[in-house]
């Protein structure tokens, strides 16, 4: 059974953002990239579940231009066994990139795809909910543990009121949630290999997939600064001020 795992190339979680000083985007120069931290997670358990022997082969794919390149050969390192590049300079909205990946899943004919719950550029949560719609196949989102057993996924979900426990029949759609696992590290050697693995690059024209982007972003801005604390003498006054700022 064949793995397809999304990865999206996103700012590194520990760099601050900036925003460009005109407002027209957020600044990139010099600024760390890496694969988004729930896409890595993904790619984790399907490597934990080829290593168990309930997959065969684990393919990663990410859109954009070839500066996701290193995202990828980062998912070969990890122990992927092939890469796909969908080659694009345009910024794809989550419904187009749902059918990028259905061209791809029609291609591949895998037998589960996992992607991240989110992107932490754009935090939509919505490419795998709309690719299992688009694919009409079983979907398990937010997903904290995942169990193979034949052609069911028993797949425990993180949601509002606790955990919940689902069954869905592959092929499927899985995102995964922070607490799933902890992806591993890795290492010199595993990045040299990584450099010979196949990287595949598929114009993006050439799946036929329509970027109608419906959403227009026309301003960037940066969160508003915390104002400064103030200090109070006594509990007193502290009571008085949170009943001034209508807080008690």
């Amino acid at each position: 059974m064949k793995i397809l795992v999304g990865i999206k190339r996103v700012i590194d979680f520990n760099v601050r953002v900036r925003v460009k000083p005109d407002g027209s985007g957020v600044d990139l120069d010099g600024a760390k990239m890496s694969i988004n931290p729930f896409d890595e997670i993904a790619l984790e358990e399907a490597l934990r579940l080829r290593e168990a022997g309930k997959a065969s082969e684990v393919i990663v794919i990410s859109i954009g231009p070839n500066a996701c390149q290193q995202q990828l050969r980062t998912g070969l390192a990890m122990g992927a066994d092939r890469a796909i590049q969908v080659d694009t300079e345009e910024k794809l909205q989550p419904l187009a990139a749902a059918r990028v990946f259905l061209a791809l899943v029609e291609k591949e004919q895998p037998g589960l795809v996992i992607v991240g719950k989110q992107a932490i550029d754009d935090d939509n949560s919505q490419t795998g909910q709309m690719l299992a719609a688009l694919w009409n196949r079983p979907q398990a989102t937010f997903a904290s543990e995942v169990v193979l057993e034949d052609q069911v996924a028993r797949v425990t979900r993180e949601v509002d009121a606790g955990l919940e426990t689902i069954e869905i029949d592959l092929p499927a759609v899985i995102t995964t949630d922070l607490r799933l696992n902890e992806p591993r590290f890795v290492k010199l050697p595993d990045i040299m290999k990584a450099k010979r693995k196949p990287l595949e690059v598929i114009p993006l024209a050439d799946l036929a997939i329509t970027n109608d982007n419906k959403l227009t972003i026309d301003h960037y801005a940066p969160p508003a600064s915390r104002e400064k604390g103030i200090m109070v003498d006594s509990a007193e006054a502290l009571v008085a001020e949170l009943k001034n700022r209508g807080l008690l």
